[in-house]
């Protein structure tokens, strides 16, 4: 006689693993609904009617390098200044966010590889018929600066002076002196450029006219400009959330996982990108991280970060190479060597060679395994993220789009990709057996 049979357990776990990628695909959409409804509204316009109220202080300039505070007051003499023109071209926008009324730096106005101080003036007429006046900063400077009017400093971006803190550039709006109306004055603007910022042939100073506008018409163009800024990096806080969320699945669903040594290092890398990519949100809204900071990280970060997939992705083999290991450790270092030093070479040679590594992984997976071309392209996706400067520069794809007037960069498209694909394998690796031994950590 046959003993009864138990209920098995499978039915319930292919249950959860359906309900799982239901709640995946139904997130995405959502997510990507809610990117797609922020980044057309940030791509508007500002409303012409708020334009026409305002004043954009566009056209001639005087301009000066080096710094002197005395070049804030009015009875400053700049008739043997140079003249630098911030008009800027119809439709003209920067190649990173999509920012309006967009001109080249001093750069592009005879100071190419300067770094450091420079001011810019110019006498500025306020109408009487607003008791109240405001002035909309620039929205784009390289990298700091600091707003006068009449010598009297109104606030500004970051902390100038001998030990320069330099901020990201975001909206600020600036309040004019009661007084100021019915009046013309001189407003001077003081920037200052990191000696590590990088060199392009428009880099340097502002790049967008500050704008006069009365209240309350500043507050709503102070508002169009927020909207514009966070549409400009919503993916960079959005994608970072979702990493996290895979990292709640990874552990939440971990102990049923048959390829646990891959979860715990592909935990590892979803953190330290999604560290790297959320500095990107930081930097733009807030001025908690200053860019000297920054810029150390984004040429830091990638290394261990790169690191980590690599060890992740030898584990979703059935027996990791421990040479694969090896060399990614050997890699990194060279990566840290490069970052630090900087040498070209060293960092070379640790993208090239961790790029040779996820090509022989890709290989071993591609022979076996049920999931195999599931997680191929997930690999795929995530190489492309990390190497796209090897990978997709030769083919021509370009860096940054623009949907809807708001700039969003290939990397956030490859990670809105490679997420949703990344938690879809993690579920289909979910086990109906408890006990299913685990591949090496």
């Amino acid at each position: 006689m046959m003993p009864p049979s138990t209920p098995s357990t499978a039915p319930s776990i292919g249950a959860t693993q359906r309900k799982l990628i239901v709640g995946i695909v139904m997130a995405t959409v959502l997510t990507l609904a809610l990117v797609i409804v922020d980044l057309a509204m940030g791509g508007r316009p500002d409303p012409p009617p708020l334009r026409a109220a305002a004043t954009l202080l566009d056209g001639s300039w005087r301009f000066h390098t080096g710094d002197d505070p005395r070049w804030a007051g009015p009875g400053t003499s700049d008739v043997d200044w140079e003249t630098v023109d911030m008009t800027a071209l119809p439709g003209s926008h920067d190649g990173d966010v999509g920012l309006p009324d967009y001109v080249g730096g001093w750069m592009a106005h005879g100071h190419p590889g300067y770094h450091g101080y420079a001011w810019y003036r110019r006498a500025v007429t306020v109408p009487a018929d607003h008791a109240s006046w405001d002035i909309l900063g620039p929205t784009l400077v390289e990298d700091g600066y600091e707003l006068y009017w009449n010598g009297q400093l109104l606030g500004g971006s970051g902390r100038l002076g001998p030990n320069p803190r330099v901020v990201g550039t975001r909206p600020l709006r600036f309040a004019l002196p009661a007084s100021a109306a019915g009046t013309r004055g001189v407003l001077a603007v003081r920037t200052y450029m990191l000696p590590i910022s990088g060199v392009s042939a428009e880099a340097g100073g502002m790049h967008s006219a500050p704008i006069l506008a009365p209240r309350p018409t500043s507050d709503a163009l102070h508002r169009v400009q927020w909207q514009r800024t966070i549409a400009g990096y919503i993916a960079d806080a959005i994608e970072p959330i979702a990493m996290l969320a895979l990292i709640g699945l990874a552990l939440g669903y971990g102990s049923r996982s048959s390829r646990k040594g891959f979860l715990v290092f592909a935990c590892i890398a979803l953190a330290l990108t999604a560290a790297r990519r959320l500095n990107n949100a930081i930097v733009a809204w807030t001025d908690l991280q200053d860019l000297a900071t920054y810029v150390w990280l984004a040429s830091v970060m990638w290394v261990p970060t790169m690191a980590a997939w690599l060890l992740a992705w030898n584990r979703w083999c059935p027996r990791p190479w421990r040479s694969i290991d090896v060399l990614a450790v050997v890699l990194m270092i060279a990566g840290i060597i490069g970052a630090l030093t900087p040498s070209a070479s060293w960092t070379s040679v640790s993208r090239l060679g961790s790029i040779a590594l996820f090509v022989v992984i890709a290989a071993r997976m591609a022979r076996s395994g049920s999931t195999r071309m599931l997680a191929f392209v997930t690999l795929a996706s995530i190489m492309a993220a990390l190497f796209g400067s090897e990978l997709l520069d030769p083919i021509g794809v370009p860096g940054i789009w623009f949907p809807f007037g708001i700039g969003v960069a290939r990397t956030q498209y490859v990670y809105a990709i490679a997420i949703p694909l990344l938690a879809v394998l993690i579920v289909r690796t979910l086990s109906s057996k408890r006990d299913t031994t685990s591949d090496s950590v």
